[in-house]
């Protein structure tokens, strides 16, 4: 169609349908009048520049496998004890491979990571100054080499499972991830300790993060032995310097973030990222989230796993006093991540129905709610199309006393979807919010792509959203109401 139109015609064609649906401009100040528009009926923003590199798959996979491979691999020294599942793999080089929901980053060097930092930078800027109360949206593989998190996921990994195993010892498996407690004594793990005494996966943790600094990080426990050793070869200088400008940028984030009053969310990403991903996070929400929720980690609930997750990151901003911030998503990977187990040869880490997706969704929502009810310091971000679940959502509320004034439980849908639910609820009272992607057309085209392949599987959704708007526009047209004009919200 570019071809046959030229680029203006092409431009003004998009921004006519596909793009004008979907995206809500080229820049920042663009954006701001959809932004005001929304407002007005009580949906907020969260800003996210979808620009991404238009890559080949071969061009992706090279820069995958370059990125993901150590140096001490390249010069073909044996790794035959690292995890299939975090070893990078060519035939899954190209992390957009069944994926509709994501945007994907691939490693060029430190300038184009620089180069994110400072595009997200702007999006941070632009969300404060469009809203007393936006989100910004970042993805940790935007940030860094993305060796680091596969190798700093693996030793995380390495240390639960060797908790398992030692609980399991003990005659402690089976149980929840809260309620695993290991004794002390058997383990030698202290000098001094009482008979008697227990620690849990997070005490567990704490002592693993005493004795991992960021110089010797990548050692994990031998189930066989119970001896500490190396996963692979010390970084290189220049790997170590890479990892540790990964972590500054996001520190530098996260100070814009909170000088700007603007909530931070880290998207969650591939199962082989997102132990590390997940973990800095957190680590982020210790130091940031104090006396307000600045920083929310992303909870993918179609993860076996995600429960667990979920309690013991409730757990510990409880013991340590600091405020909850969650999104709770399904998740974006699921075929890409089935086929990648099934071929490489681990377990599927994706639950077996979308049935049992939801009943995790709604848990993890479930529990959530409750500690929100419990401590007021939880927030979480109901990021979903799914009706049923903003339903139980609202029905949850309702039984447990939540008001919307609150502002602790926030809903979720992407710009260009699901209108139905979004705008009752702004109209409603409660907060409720639009993913906004923006950026110049021929840019987003990967992610109008992307958009256009998901929203096949919405086509149920479309006819009855059709159905809805017809009924109001009759209903319109009867009572002489043609324009809708909302009520500005109290100070506003």
């Amino acid at each position: 169609i570019k071809f046959v139109l030229g680029k203006k015609a092409f431009e003004q064609f998009m921004k006519m349908t596909f793009y004008g649906q979907f995206v809500a401009g080229e820049d920042h100040k663009s954006i701001k009048s959809l932004i005001q528009k929304n407002r007005a009926f009580g949906v907020g923003s969260v800003l996210d520049y979808s620009v991404e590199e238009d890559l080949t798959q071969e061009d992706a996979v090279t820069k995958e496998m370059d990125s993901c491979v150590s140096a001490t691999e390249k010069e073909g020294m044996s790794m035959d004890h690292r995890e299939k599942q975090y070893k990078a793999h060519q035939q899954f080089g190209d992390r957009r491979g069944g994926v509709t929901g994501a945007r994907t980053y691939f490693y060029s060097d430190e300038a184009k990571c620089d180069q994110h930092m400072e595009t997200f930078l702007k999006c941070i800027k632009a969300s404060g100054g469009s809203s007393v109360d936006g989100f910004s949206a970042i993805k940790m593989t935007a940030l860094g080499r993305p060796q680091f998190l596969l190798k700093f996921s693996e030793v995380l990994v390495k240390w639960k499972r060797f908790f398992s195993f030692l609980a399991a010892q003990q005659g402690r498996d089976g149980m929840e991830a809260l309620e695993q407690r290991l004794e002390l004594q058997p383990l030698q793990v202290h000098r001094t300790h009482r008979v008697g005494e227990t620690i849990d996966r997070l005490d567990w943790n704490s002592l693993i993060d005493d004795r991992i600094k960021i110089s010797d990080l990548l050692v994990v426990p031998n189930l066989e032995t119970g001896q500490l050793e190396p996963l692979l070869n010390k970084f290189t200088e220049e790997e170590e310097k890479q990892m540790k400008r990964m972590l500054q940028r996001l520190d530098v984030l996260a100070n814009h973030a909170e000088e700007h009053s603007v909530r931070l969310m880290v998207d969650a990403e591939q199962t082989y990222f997102q132990p590390a991903i997940s973990t800095l996070t957190v680590e982020m929400q210790r130091i940031y989230n104090r006396g307000k929720p600045v920083i929310f980690n992303t909870y993918q609930c179609y993860l076996k796993e995600a429960y667990d997750i979920v309690t013991m990151d409730v757990e510990l901003s409880r013991r340590e006093g600091w405020f909850f911030g969650a999104k709770l998503v399904r998740g974006a990977y699921m075929y890409q991540e089935r086929s990648r187990a099934e071929e490489i040869g681990y377990e599927d880490p994706i639950n077996p129905d979308y049935e049992t997706t939801n009943m995790m969704y709604h848990k993890c929502l479930d529990y959530i709610l409750d500690e929100i009810v419990l401590n007021r310091n939880a927030n979480v971000m109901v990021a979903s199309h799914n009706e049923d679940t903003v339903k139980h959502t609202l029905r949850r509320m309702n039984e447990l006393g939540l008001t919307p004034t609150e502002n602790k439980v926030y809903f979720g849908q992407l710009l260009g979807m699901c209108d139905q639910i979004s705008f009752p609820l702004g109209q409603a009272g409660f907060p409720v919010y639009k993913y906004v992607p923006y950026g110049p057309v021929n840019e987003v085209i990967p992610y109008l792509s992307r958009r256009a392949q998901e929203n096949r599987g919405f086509m149920k959704g479309s006819q009855r959203e059709r159905e809805m708007l017809w009924k109001e526009l009759k209903r319109r047209l009867a009572s002489g109401q043609v324009f809708y004009r909302p009520q500005p919200e109290p100070g506003l």
